[in-house]
């Protein structure tokens, strides 16, 4: 059996638009993979066979790294969309989603939206000061946006966020030709209408893929869930200085006599909102391997 190699650029309702030197082929996924539990997702490398001008997927080959939400395997960077009104942000989302980033080895980007509307600045310095490329952006009077273009070039970025938040104006503010739909965010609700209904992995004109991905309003434990508590200080980069300079070997940072990263947060050094994000997801993972015990 003669086997293809592509990539998947596209998934919707179990056919995968598989590019390959020749073009794209839309494939299905065979059967062994329901067995096998395995799903493939848009970034995957995969191996496929032709069959009467169709195509199916036999086999996926070794991802980089893969995030259950949005479903993207293969990734560079994770480029998060905040707005910093209009939904409200969530300092607990956002952390939540830059530490299921740095498990998977892919490097978070912050980019505060609609600062047209409000100043963001306070937001971009919460992540700046703990080591991410932040950026303060509006994609109504373009402020700001052309600084994210060197980023993105010949990476494999996706962008995710709020519902409402505005990745699909963004892309499209940087690339008009993208034609993404937009959606206006709900004065009642406070949260935005889903416009992007599937992840699909788009060529940029300066090299490099990008991804608009559907919106959320939460993001549950399922990205980090495989963490152990103890190794969860790893994924927070600004307390690394930090670990090993505790009073008491085996500190959780959460609220011991004697902890070098407490003291850090006292200090101004580590931002409040973070260490508060860290000791919510300390305590998320606690319960559930408590629970996978019973």
């Amino acid at each position: 059996m003669n086997l293809c190699r592509g990539t998947i650029l596209k998934s919707l309702s179990g056919f995968y638009n598989v590019e390959t030197p020749n073009g794209i082929i839309e494939c299905r996924a065979c059967g062994r993979f329901r067995k096998t539990g395995e799903k493939p997702v848009v970034g995957d490398y995969v191996l496929f066979r032709k069959e009467s001008g169709a195509g199916y997927i036999e086999q996926l080959l070794e991802r980089r790294n893969v995030l259950v939400r949005p479903p993207v395997a293969n990734i560079d960077q994770l480029l998060l969309v905040i707005s910093v009104c209009s939904p409200v942000p969530s300092t607990l989302i956002i952390d939540k989603l830059i530490a299921a980033a740095e498990y998977q080895g892919i490097e978070p980007l912050i980019v505060v939206s609609k600062t047209d509307l409000e100043d963001g600045n306070w937001l971009c310095k919460i992540y700046q000061q703990s080591g991410f490329q932040s950026f303060s952006i509006s994609s109504t009077t373009g402020d700001g946006i052309e600084k994210l273009r060197p980023y993105l070039k010949d990476k494999v970025t996706v962008f995710t966020g709020n519902t409402g938040a505005g990745k699909s104006s963004l892309l499209n503010a940087l690339y008009p030709q993208l034609h993404l739909a937009t959606g206006e965010v709900s004065r009642k609700l406070g949260r935005g209408r889903h416009t992007t209904r599937q992840v699909e992995l788009m060529h940029l004109p300066e090299g490099g893929l990008v991804a608009d991905t559907p919106g959320f309003s939460s993001i549950s434990s399922e990205q980090y869930d495989l963490m152990e508590k103890g190794k969860l200080q790893d994924y927070f980069r600004e307390f690394k200085p930090f670990i090993g300079q505790c009073m008491f070997q085996g500190c959780s940072h959460t609220c011991e006599k004697g902890c070098a990263v407490l003291q850090a947060v006292q200090e101004g050094i580590i931002p409040e909102s973070r260490h508060e994000s860290y000791k919510a997801m300390y305590q998320e993972i606690q319960s559930i391997k408590e629970w996978d015990k019973k």
